[in-house]
């Protein structure tokens, strides 16, 4: 289904069951909410669910300018109350968590219980060997801004810097349109420790002991951070855990949101 815009984009996102206490489904980044199809199957019989595509990712439009996570989130809250799905539980994957974490600690009252599986949010500080990686990106970079103030340079020096962006920047970052940059670059830098100790609704915190994207020493520290938390471990389980281990994950979330508050 298409909902109307919301925060000045297209806003899509796909339900699934009929009944039941609702759900919403937050997936990663890079992602959409197709991808959280089992899980949500796996909800159906017992809950309404509400699979949402971010802005900027699957069928949804773009963001209007470049958004940060209180960004994503107001328009979460926003989606939320235009799908009739207010009172929900949240089930998020690494870039949703970080949403639907800013969300819970900036409004409370949205949902009644969180899931957050390989949870993206507490930043990760550089090693000697990637500050020496960025400090040759940010000199050869404001080498090239310098020769793009040439007039007939220009071109030369936009290319460049462009060619520059694909050898230092990571995978995800390049995939990205130059909009969409901007807004990495906001979401990614966004440490959210602050924010974990406001967050009052029920945690369960379901990670792979082999998660080298938001590894295993993220979810014990955000388990500690979090008043009402705990953690489940997929042994074997990389980021996708959710995946990999459908079966165990969709089990123990359903367990989870089914228990009485």
């Amino acid at each position: 289904m298409i909902i109307r815009k919301i925060a000045g984009c297209e806003s899509h996102a796909e339900e699934y069951g009929e009944s039941g206490s609702p759900v919403v489904l937050l997936h990663g980044w890079g992602c959409r909410g197709a991808l959280m199809k089992s899980a949500a199957e796996a909800l159906a019989g017992t809950h309404r669910v509400l699979a949402v595509d971010f802005p900027g990712f699957g069928d949804s439009g773009m963001p209007p300018e470049p958004w940060g996570v209180p960004e994503y989130a107001a328009w979460l809250k926003e989606m939320i109350r235009e799908a009739g799905f207010e009172g929900c539980a949240a089930v998020g994957h690494s870039f949703g968590c970080r949403v639907a974490a800013w969300a819970a600690s900036e409004w409370p009252e949205l949902f009644t219980k969180l899931v957050f599986t390989g949870a993206a949010g507490i930043r990760k500080e550089p090693d000697e060997a990637a500050k020496k990686r960025s400090a040759e990106y940010r000199k050869k970079r404001d080498f090239l801004r310098k020769i793009e103030q040439v007039g007939f340079l220009k071109g030369i020096g936009e290319r460049a810097e462009e060619r520059l962006r694909e050898k230092y920047g990571s995978a995800d970052y390049n995939a990205l349109s130059p909009e969409m940059r901007q807004t990495f670059v906001k979401v990614v830098n966004l440490d959210l420790r602050d924010r974990y100790p406001g967050i009052k609704a029920p945690t369960l915190l379901i990670w792979g002991d082999a998660d080298t994207e938001t590894p295993l020493w993220m979810g014990q520290e955000m388990e500690k951070l979090i008043p009402d938390a705990g953690l489940v471990i997929l042994e074997g389980g990389s980021h996708f855990a959710y995946l990999e281990q459908a079966a165990r994950f969709n089990t123990i979330v359903t367990h989870f949101l089914s228990e009485e508050e």
